[in-house]
């Protein structure tokens, strides 16, 4: 009897979270968001005359790692360094023959002109 008991609260415990957790899948897919025209893809030549701060879609490779999370960037145009955190790489992998698109902002200072990146994915 307590056997039965047993399985059958484990039973009901399973189907109680396996609703909670459709009911949450539910909330998430049918979150919104705004479509429609965003940014476009620039080159590094044009990312380079923005102002700080301003936000950027960039194609190309990275080239090489310069330490302390900075790479070198190119595309046709030219190359920037660009700041990429551990955690923004999301388990990647990139090599110098990979393109990748990565977005961010632009970060000018007095001496030098570089892109925070905050999403970077191989092109497909």
């Amino acid at each position: 009897m307590n056997k039965i008991l047993s399985v059958s609260a484990i039973v009901i415990s399973l189907a109680l979270s396996s609703s909670a957790m459709a009911g949450f899948k539910d909330q998430t897919q049918n979150r919104g968001g705004f479509q429609g025209p965003g940014i476009a893809v620039s080159t590094v030549v044009e990312a380079l005359k923005l102002g700080d701060d301003a936000a950027v879609i960039l194609e190309g490779k990275i080239e090489k790692s310069l330490g302390k999370e900075r790479y070198v960037f190119s595309d046709a145009t030219g190359s920037v360094n660009v700041e990429i955190d551990d955690d923004d790489w999301h388990g990647i992998t990139v090599t110098p023959q990979d393109t990748v698109i990565v977005k961010g902002e632009v970060e000018k200072d007095m001496f030098k002109t570089e892109i925070e990146v905050d999403v970077i994915e191989i092109k497909k």
